[in-house]
Formats: structure tokens, sequence, C-alpha cells
């Protein structure tokens, strides 16, 4: 298969330019302009060509596409235009910057990764391209502007080489499958059901104003606005202040689960929140407006209503996915307006399937824990298990509230939590289940001698993170899934690591400056062009392993559906797939089996899944 290496130029100035809008705004509006593309074949010299879209369009109709692998630096931009402009959908996308990503690079721009493999330096003329339009370069300009959108499309491809050596051909898979959810988009948007919302939001903020029920002095204290989101049946967020060391109200701009609340069903709640952060709208005005907007610019590429579903391939230090392009599609909230208006097609249905419990169950086989990898195997309700060991009475007294503290407990305490802790994971808990510490910590005790395998499991753990530092190896989890491999960090099943760069040790000390004589280990994070330390011990490492190892589950089970299905978009540990009503009986079957599969490397895995069907992403 040919690798045709592309790269678009296009128009911007300082008021329409990506750094300014999301790339589905950009590529949409109507300012929208193609300068000149670069087009290199395998090893060949790249060729450029500029002209109206009629000639671009002759331009990139010589290639065969539909056999060849399209490959660029930020391939969502280039294959959006490609799909959306030009009606080209390539066999294979492939994208250096997820590539380089995944691999741990801290610095995913082309300059900067043409700069460590040394394949030379990234021109400079796109900045004197900056509001120039296509008719207004002078034919000198235009050619330097050749020169450079060649020279790019030759440090892509260059690059490309560089970290196909270390990228597993699986991951390409994933890459191709992320940036279609965005290119080649199923899914609709019901534009009457958010039209509706969007005018629900603004009668109730013209009512609650009007009636002055948000009053300023009743958000700005902490507790009378936790008495107005109580009665509203919210429990309200609480953090243990860093200066009291004491429990506090959690309702600053920092405070992600107060922050959460701006996307809370009840629009009394969300306007509640929004007065106290000084914001003008909340998370549910501003998403369904854009949700609007995408719909309605939808009609220059689509003859539907169609949203393009924008994940960041290898988001996250585990390699999960996030959003991306200001719209992020994995917290949109369960049961919403905006979830039930994200519809299928005429004639098709929407089919979600999730992964159950695939954390608890994926520590547990990691641990070796056969008794609880056993129960989950055979369908048991391993919660209401746990609250018969916390509660010391027979399973069929178990109630309801019982056993959500047991569930609590199993979801919760495998990564080392502690007493403390898990009092305020059920007090901020839906239920809030409120506890005492002793209380809090016999449950703890009482998970860890039950389930021995899982402590012994942080312990080998802590044993990884101090050998990583010291640049050793040691054994870890069940044999030949998982490689400590010192400072490389832990080599995964899919060939990809978990990194901890400059993994160090470090004395704690008190505010004061003074030692403490705790000992922690930390390493490197990247926050932007920002390096964070961030903590690492056993149970953290175990809970980033779980995780990895979960993604790489769901990563293999959507290659394999994406075989029959038209996988829409991923969510956490879910797979949603847009299927036609004639054959919707047996798609989801087919995806039920896909969801349950075990990858050949994790034999005992105890997979299971629930999956829903229906017309619309939120009535399933």
């Amino acid at each position: 298969m040919d690798v045709l290496t592309i790269d678009f130029e296009t128009y911007y100035d300082r008021g329409y330019s990506l750094s300014r809008m999301t790339m589905e705004e950009y590529i949409r509006d109507p300012r929208f302009e193609v300068i000149g593309v670069s087009v290199k074949v395998n090893q060949g010299k790249a060729v450029w060509c500029s002209g109206g879209k009629g000639a671009i369009a002759h331009f990139l109709g010589q290639y065969d596409w539909e056999a060849s692998a399209a490959l660029a630096h930020n391939a969502m931009f280039d294959m959006t235009i490609m799909a959306w402009h030009y009606g080209i959908r390539p066999k294979k996308i492939i994208d250096t910057l997820s590539m380089a990503r995944a691999l741990g690079h801290s610095s995913v721009s082309l300059k900067n990764l043409a700069q460590h493999f040394e394949l030379g330096e990234k021109g400079t003329e796109v900045i004197s391209a900056l509001g120039v339009r296509r008719r207004h370069f002078l034919p000198s300009a235009l050619d330097a502007y050749g020169m450079y959108c060649c020279k790019d499309s030759d440090l892509t491809y260059a690059l490309f080489l560089c970290l196909l050596a270390d990228f597993p051909k699986s991951e390409l898979d994933l890459v191709d499958l992320t940036i279609r959810m965005f290119t080649e988009p199923t899914l609709q948007l019901d534009m009457a059901g958010l039209e509706a919302y969007r005018d629900s939001i603004a009668e109730e903020k013209a009512r609650l104003l009007q009636n002055d029920t948000i009053a300023k002095a009743d958000v700005m204290s902490g507790p009378k606005l936790a008495e107005l989101l109580t009665s509203l049946g919210v429990n309200p967020p609480t953090k243990i202040s860093p200066t009291t060391n004491k429990e506090t109200w959690a309702f600053a701009k920092t405070d992600e689960k107060f922050k959460a609340l701006l996307d809370h069903p009840d629009l009394i709640v969300q306007q509640l929140v929004a007065a106290r952060l000084g914001l003008k709208s909340t998370i549910a005005e501003t998403r369904t407006q854009r949700f609007l907007d995408i719909a309605k610019r939808a009609g220059q590429c689509f003859l539907d209503p169609v949203i393009p579903i924008p994940l960041r391939y290898y988001a996250a230090h585990t390699g999960r996915w996030g959003g991306d392009d200001k719209i992020n599609m994995q917290n949109v909230p369960r049961g919403s307006a905006l979830k039930r208006a994200i519809v299928a097609p005429p004639d098709c249905l929407v089919i979600d399937c999730d992964s159950s419990q695939i954390e608890a169950r994926m520590l547990a086989w990691m641990a070796g824990q056969d008794d609880l990898v056993s129960a989950f195997e055979k369908g048991e309700d391993v919660y209401k298990d746990m609250a018969g060991d916390i509660y010391e009475i027979p399973l069929e007294d178990i109630t309801k509230p019982q056993r959500f503290v047991g569930k609590t407990t199993i979801l919760g305490a495998g990564y080392g939590m502690g007493g403390l802790k898990f009092q305020g994971a059920l007090r901020n808990s839906t239920p809030s289940v409120i506890m005492d510490l002793e209380s809090c910590e016999a449950i703890i005790a009482t998970y860890r001698k039950k389930y021995t395998k899982i402590p012994a499991l942080w312990r080998d753990a802590q044993r990884a993170v101090v050998a990583m530092s010291r640049n050793a190896s040691v054994p870890l989890g069940p044999d030949g899934v998982l490689s400590v491999e010192g400072s490389k960090g832990i080599k995964l099943p899919n060939g990809l690591y978990l990194r901890y760069p400059n993994l160090v040790k470090v004395k704690e000390v008190d505010d004061d400056g003074d030692a403490t004589g705790a000992v922690n280990y930390v390493y490197d994070s990247y926050k932007g062009k920002t390096v964070v330390p961030v903590k690492l011990y056993g149970g953290k490492l175990v809970e980033n392993i779980c995780q990895a190892l979960a993604r790489i589950v769901i990563g293999e089970q959507l290659i394999l559906a994406s075989k029959k299905l038209k996988i829409a978009m991923t969510v956490h540990d879910a797979l949603t797939a847009v299927v036609h009503k004639d054959n919707a009986d047996e798609m989801m079957a087919f995806m039920q089996a896909t969801m349950k599969t075990r990858p050949s490397w994790a034999k005992g895995l105890p997979l299971s899944c629930e999956a829903k069907i229906g017309v619309s992403y939120g009535g399933v």
C-alpha cells in the first residue's frame, strides 16, 4: 500500500484561525480557502498545487486514495478537509501527531519533533501568509509557500519512519478509527429538541432572576449555598482544606466536582453554581448552543445535521481517549437533554455497549484474586457479597443502601484508599452516605482482609516504583502481560509503555520546610509547557496499570467491532455504533459478543457488558 503524505495550507487571519475557533468551525466557515496542498508518494518528491477548488480537486484526483494510506501531522485537520470539501476518504489514515503522543513525547508539534529527531528545520513562511488570500500572493511568495508546504510533507514522512519502529500496528488501526469518527460522522442532532432545551434554560433563568431565587448573599455564603443545594437533592461537594486540614466546602473554580454541577439536569442547580462562580452561562447553555451551531453548519458539507465526534487519541497518561475541539463527548451527562438530542439517522438505531465493572474485574485478575475473578465470571452480585462481610449479615438480608456501600467499596478501595478518603467518597456519592471515620476504616480493613492478594499487588507495585527509579526491573502482575523495564517504564501488551519520566525519590517536608521523615516518589507530568511533579506509589501504579489495560481491551474490541459495525464514538469503556433497523438485533448480538471477547494476553479475564439500543444516544 502506498503512503501518500499530504499537507494543506489554508487562509487564516487574526480573527479567523484555529487558535480562535474549533476545527469544525474553521473548516466549515464561509471564509475557508485552500491556498495550496502538497502530496508526497512514499519517499518520492513532494508535489505542490495551488489553485481554485476545481484545480485542487483535479490534482488530488490523480492519486489512488482509496487504495492508499494518507499520512499527515495532525491528520484530523487534513483528512477533514479532504473528506468534507473534496469527498476523499483514504483506505487508511495515519497521524504522526497521535503516534508521537502515544510514544511519550512531551511536545508533539512538527517543529519540535523534527528537531528532536534531527530531521531538519521547519520553515516559517506560514507566518507571512497571515491575512493573505490565494489571489493576493505574489508569484514568488506563492512559490516559497509551496516549498514550505513540501518541506512539511518531507518532514512528516521522515518523522513517520522514525516513529513507526516503536509504534504497534494495532494502534495505527485505532488512530485511523478515531479520526474517522470526526471526518466521517454518522450521528445526527435533533435541532428541534436542542432548541426546546435552549429555550427552557432561558425561561428558567429569567424566572429565577425575576423571583430573586438566586440571591447573591446566599450563593456567596458557603453554608447557605450548601443548604440550597441540599434542598434540591444535591450533595454539596467537600474537600480537605490544605491550610486547616479540616473539611470545607468545595465551591471554588478549581473544584471539579462543583464545576460539574454546571451540567446538572436541574436548571436551578446549574444557575446557582454559575452565580457562585460568577459565570454568565452554564455548561449546558454553551454546549447546547454549540450543538445547534454545529447542526446548522453541517448543511455546508452534509445533507443532514451530523455531529462530528472529535476525540483525542491517547489523551491520558494511561492511553485513554479524551475530548477535543472544545466538545468533550466524554462527559455529556447521563440522561440529559443534550444526550437525547444525539440521534441515529433515519431508519437507523444507536447501540451503546458498556463494559461492566471493567477496572474492578481487571484488578481482581491482575492480582490473582481468584475468588473475586470467579464471582465476576459467574455473574454473582459481588457488591452484595462485600456488603455481607461489612455488615456481617446474610446476603438475603442486605438492604439497598447496604449494597451501595458494598459497591462503593469494591469500586473504590482497590487502589489503596484509606478510611478518610473512603469516608469522603461515600459522602460525595449519589446517594450520599454519611458514616463515621472509625466505621470507614473498619470497612477498608474488611476489604483488605477479604481480598488479600490485592494489597499484595500494591506492595509488588511499590517495589516496581522503586525499581524504575533505580533503572532496574522486577516482576509484576500475571506472567507475560507486563514488563517493568527500568526507567523506560512498564511495557504493556500492545507494545506501548506506561512512562514515568524522571522518576525520583524525594523527602516530604512540612509547611515550614522541615523534613517529616516520609519518602515519596514523583515523576514529571506535562501540563502544556509546564512540568508538574506527580506522586507515584504502589496503589496509584496499580490504578494506572488497570486503566491502561482496560483501555487496551476496549481498543481491541473497537477494532474487532469495526469489521461489521460503523463505530460512531467511544466514551470511557463503551462503544457506540449506528446500525440499520433491519439488522439491529443481529448487530446488537455481535456487539455484545465482541465486548465479551477476551484479548489473547488476558486468559481468564472475566469480561461482561451491558448493551442498549434506541433512536437516540440518550434514549438507549
